[in-house]
């Protein structure tokens, strides 16, 4: 059984984590302060309430629940407890944004989906093309930079240009909704592709979460769901690839940035991935935040300012570099995802995210939207200025 105990950060005892639990009584907002479990819902009902006020939380009290290794979480798609309590992902009311294409080796990639028109059997002739023509030199340029500039004309003139590379060199990154408000799934739950989908991919990443002013408060970890046959067919369906039931998996908690906990850890991370499938198939990669094309504030000043606002904050999944090309079935197929495949998300600094790979129409509903989450927290007394 995995246990939630194991995949906390390495540093836990130094960490300040902020999740939400699902308890009888229904979602509840946790703070985990060395070691010990407490329930915030007094402070703050909501995660997002809590992190308009990071320093307050901090040092917020609340109800033990206990050691957090005494709790007994595992995951839900391991046996478990009846009634027993569970994660859930670590925000509520906040959007879930992304960033895509901010690694030189997911641009190419994009364009190979691109070019390809879906089909998985195609893309290795097409990558060996790119790579060998563009592969060292759109790694070396910073976005909207003049020599960024110089290489798409360039490009341009090779018939090589994408608008895939337009938002990997150019001057605007490219961030789309990945998940709607209390849509996303935990840690220890199923996540989903679509089950007419031939071509898919977890993608590794690091989401940091920002208030509603857009600071970032803190970081978590996310596996942002890629469907690439969809996308490889058109752009526009995009939405269709990304934004499906249990497609979005974030947690376990989210770090609160602290003296033991900094940006500049987001910045220096290596995220780690590991694909465990029932057919004995494994697939290990990292992704090196290092290696990250636009710096992190850089693309948060492109989610939030003058053009759009989100006044109960957001996520903003960093991108990963991260694309597997490994053959699972025949040669040429690339890799594709199967029904029980357990997948890991994990770096020190945060923990590891493990979720198991269930079809979109086979994963539990999502049933509760803001207003039964709004309806649960008023009957139990918890919406400042209630009756």
């Amino acid at each position: 059984m995995t246990k939630l105990a194991d995949c906390l950060p390495a540093d836990r005892d130094d960490a300040v984590l902020i999740g939400r639990l699902a308890l009888p009584e229904g979602p509840t907002p946790v703070l985990v302060r060395e070691g010990r479990c407490l329930d915030i819902s007094r402070f703050a009902a909501t995660v997002s309430e809590a992190l308009a006020d990071a320093d307050a939380l901090k040092t917020a009290v609340g109800q033990d629940l206990g050691a957090i290794d005494d709790l007994g979480l595992a995951a839900s798609f391991a046996e478990a407890s009846p009634g027993a309590a569970r994660m859930l992902a670590p925000v509520d009311l906040q959007c879930v944004k992304a960033s895509g294409v901010t690694f030189a080796i997911s641009a190419i990639e994009r364009v190979i989906e691109e070019r390809a028109q879906g089909h998985a059997d195609r893309a290795r002739d097409i990558r060996d093309a790119l790579q060998a023509r563009i592969g060292a030199d759109i790694a070396s340029v910073k976005p909207g930079s003049r020599s960024a500039a110089d290489l798409k004309t360039a490009l341009i003139s090779d018939g090589l240009w994408s608008q895939y590379l337009e938002v990997a060199i150019g001057p605007d990154a490219e961030i789309f909704t990945k998940s709607p408000a209390l849509s996303a799934v935990g840690w220890g739950d199923e996540v989903g592709v679509r089950s007419d989908s031939v071509w898919n991919n977890p993608e590794p990443e690091i989401a940091l979460v920002c208030d509603g002013q857009g600071r970032p408060v803190g970081a978590t970890l996310g596996n942002d769901v890629n469907l690439r046959d969809f996308e490889g067919r058109s752009a526009l369906l995009l939405g269709k690839a990304k934004d499906n039931n249990a497609s979005c998996a974030l947690g376990p908690f989210i770090r609160l940035f602290d003296d033991a906990f900094s940006l500049d850890d987001v910045r220096k991370a290596e995220v780690s991935l590991v694909i465990e499938g029932r057919d004995g198939f494994t697939l290990t990669g990292q992704s090196s935040m290092s290696q990250i094309s636009r710096d992190p504030l850089d693309l948060v000043g492109q989610v939030i300012g003058k053009h759009h606002q989100y006044p109960d904050g957001f996520a903003l999944m960093l991108g990963t570099m991260f694309a597997p090309v490994a053959d699972r079935d025949a040669p040429g197929q690339g890799f594709t995802h199967k029904v029980g495949d357990r997948v890991t998300v994990s770096t020190p600094t945060l923990g590891a995210l493990v979720n198991e790979v269930t079809t979109c129409d086979q994963a539990p509903a999502w049933t509760l939207g803001i207003a039964g989450l709004m309806h649960n927290l008023a009957a139990r007394g918890l919406l400042r200025g209630a009756a």
